[in-house]
């Protein structure tokens, strides 16, 4: 089931501006750097406010919005594809080393587990990840790629 308000936009406060616009989910916050670096040139040029939001629900093809300024962005409006709001690969699940499901999945195939989330963890140890302008959630992906392997294992091809 999903959380509150967000089978039943209609019972949203209106006036809450953690709640997209469109499905009602609770977003969450995303940095003005994560937003700016992940907008096509010419959805940049419509960025008007301050206090972006990640709309996490997978139906909904807004990415960001900030209810205060009125303004959202959807999938199109980015320069790179939203994992979370994808269901045909490829289906980005790591954003910093180009890992997809697709990766995830043939791992799973072959080998009856993956090695992945051991790279990724070694390679942000190492510092080498950028996720908060590489990721559209602004965050790292590494708590993305359970639930993709556990897909994986469900759907193997």
């Amino acid at each position: 089931m999903s959380r509150t308000g967000e089978c039943c936009p209609a019972l949203v406060d209106e006036s809450d501006p953690r709640h997209c616009p469109v499905s009602g989910t609770i977003g969450t916050r995303v940095d003005l750097v994560t937003v700016k670096a992940l907008l096509s040139m010419v959805a940049l040029h419509r960025l008007e406010g301050k206090a972006y939001r990640f709309c996490p629900e997978p139906s909904c093809e807004v990415v960001y919005f900030d209810r205060g300024a009125g303004s959202a962005f959807e999938k199109q409006d980015l320069s790179v594809r939203v994992g979370l709001k994808e269901s045909e690969d490829p289906i980005p699940v790591c954003y910093c080393f180009g890992f997809t499901v697709a990766d995830l999945r043939n791992d799973v195939a072959s080998q009856g587990e993956t090695g992945i989330p051991a790279s990724i963890a070694a390679e942000v140890r190492a510092g080498h990840c950028a996720c908060e302008v590489k990721n559209p959630e602004g965050s790292c992906c590494l708590g993305n790629v359970s639930p993709a392997i556990a897909l994986a294992r469900r759907r193997p091809r």
